[in-house]
């Protein structure tokens, strides 16, 4: 969880930095991720209550990121061993983990500068690259897997230094539902403690 909280940390903070670019941009998947940048810049920056902030911060996560996707990729094979109604529990409670985890590391944002380096094919997704430069460290990349569908780029991993933060969730959640005697309810269970829900 340490390691998976500090690559959060890294993505608010390169978020914070993406350039302001006109909305037509976001039809592409470099495009969406440089908008995404330019909302969170405008929405989620200064003093406010931390559930205003995590309000506007679900709000980005649901137009750019398809989180159902993200959220089944996660539960790995658990999925179809899920009952319907531990689905839905489970996808309502992914996304207020991740909303509770991603917002609260926009506070700690510590002048990194953020510059897209590229974006290419790779199968049915787009890769768009990314560097973080930080001073006195080597910069860091970090890569944004976008799949299109519909016409609607969405972000389905994010890769920092070769670590795919959807992959390291998975191993997470998978060792909680092994503790738990290979049942979905132990995760569900430990992500309602986890959120308050």
């Amino acid at each position: 969880m340490r390691r998976l909280l500090l690559k959060i940390t890294i993505l608010a903070a390169a978020l914070f930095m993406l350039p302001a670019v006109p909305p037509a941009m976001a039809e592409t998947p470099k495009g969406l991720v440089e908008q995404l940048g330019d909302k969170a810049i405008r929405q989620l920056t200064g003093d406010m209550p931390r559930s205003e902030r995590e309000s506007r911060f679900q709000n980005l996560l649901s137009s750019g990121f398809d989180v159902d996707a993200i959220g089944r990729f996660t539960l790995g094979r658990y999925w179809n061993q899920a009952s319907p109604a531990e689905q839905q529990e489970y996808l309502k409670l992914f996304e207020k983990f991740i909303v509770q985890a991603y917002a609260a590391r926009f506070a700690e944002y510590a002048g990194e500068q953020f510059r897209v380096v590229s974006d290419r094919a790779d199968g049915e997704v787009t890769l768009v690259q990314s560097q973080i430069f930080k001073p006195g460290s080597q910069p860091a990349r970090v890569d944004w897997r976008v799949r299109t569908t519909s016409g609607q780029p969405k972000i389905v991993d994010v890769v920092v230094e070769g670590v795919s933060m959807a992959v390291t969730q998975r191993s997470e959640f998978a060792a909680v539902i092994q503790r738990s005697g290979g049942r979905v309810a132990g995760l569900i269970r430990a992500l309602r403690d986890k959120t308050g829900g």
